[in-house]
């Protein structure tokens, strides 16, 4: 389905049953909506309502142009303003990578519209913060970041040849589902858009973000090479509701495709354990 918010038109993929628990799904770069598909069934047999995002830049009628439209705080408006569009008070958020960083912000600045948060592999943005000003490690890893950051450049690297350098980032993917990330990178003006999350970075993105107090897990994997050990371990520091740390063993940072009933496990029994008072959705898929 098709859900205009804020002047723009995203695509917003549904499932489950029509009364169940509303989940909004968030995912990171370089993928989309369909990062979810090995996880929705199991929480849809559990009674589960989702709602998977296409976010802004991904969504080809959610597309604006400029670094400044990609800044965090628009995300954030844009999950709000979906949430509105979907009749929903509040939902039950998860979110991986990028995702993860707009379910922290959302939770933290609008706890009102968040029954529980479930983050995958980016830890509370304080954390992640903390850690590049005290950990070489989480440095290197996060090195990346200076290549995203160059317009033109990043996007020439890493469409060369056939887009191997952007294949080369989904390392642990099975080869057929990393090309349904890619396939809609190939084109110049999406990929743009999807880094302009990255170019738009600021340390005023932190300014009044406090700890989280909606009920939340944060999952981790001790194969990310993008966040180390020193940030997934600080981010308990900045939750005050109850808190959940889960650590998958041998896993990338592609969670979602790589360990899908172990996210789904986690992510049921967050929602399971928390309390949820809503109106009835006005949009069904």
């Amino acid at each position: 389905m098709q859900v205009t918010a804020r002047g723009l038109t995203f695509d917003v993929h549904t499932g489950g049953p029509d009364t169940g628990e509303p989940a909004l799904l968030l995912h990171g770069f370089p993928q989309h909506s369909r990062q979810w598909d090995l996880v929705t069934p199991v929480l849809h047999g559990t009674g589960i309502r989702t709602m998977a995002l296409d976010q802004r830049g991904y969504s080809p009628g959610a597309r604006p142009d400029g670094v400044e439209a990609y800044r965090i705080g628009e995300c954030v408006a844009d999950a709000v303003a979906i949430l509105d569009a979907l009749g929903l008070d509040t939902a039950h958020v998860v979110g991986h990578d990028w995702g993860a960083v707009v379910g922290w912000h959302l939770a933290a600045r609008h706890p009102d519209r968040v029954a529980t948060l479930t983050a995958l592999s980016v830890p509370h943005p304080l954390a992640m913060a903390a850690a590049l000003g005290s950990d070489d490690d989480q440095r290197r890893r996060s090195s990346y970041v200076r290549l995203f950051r160059e317009e033109g450049k990043a996007e020439q690297v890493l469409l060369a040849d056939d887009a191997q350098r952007l294949r080369a980032i989904l390392v642990g993917v099975p080869s057929d589902r990393a090309e349904h990330y890619v396939n809609p990178m190939r084109e110049p003006a999406a990929l743009t858009a999807a880094l302009n999350w990255y170019r738009a970075m600021s340390a005023a993105d932190l300014a009044g973000l406090g700890p989280v107090t909606v009920p939340t897990t944060y999952l981790w994997s001790d194969g990310d090479v993008a966040i180390g050990r020193t940030a997934a371990n600080g981010c308990a520091a900045h939750v005050r509701g109850e808190f959940r740390f889960v650590e998958l063993t041998g896993v990338t940072h592609w969670v979602t495709d790589e360990a899908p009933s172990a996210v789904a496990d986690a992510v049921v029994e967050r929602i399971g354990q928390g309390s949820l008072g809503r109106r009835p959705p006005a949009a069904t898929g």
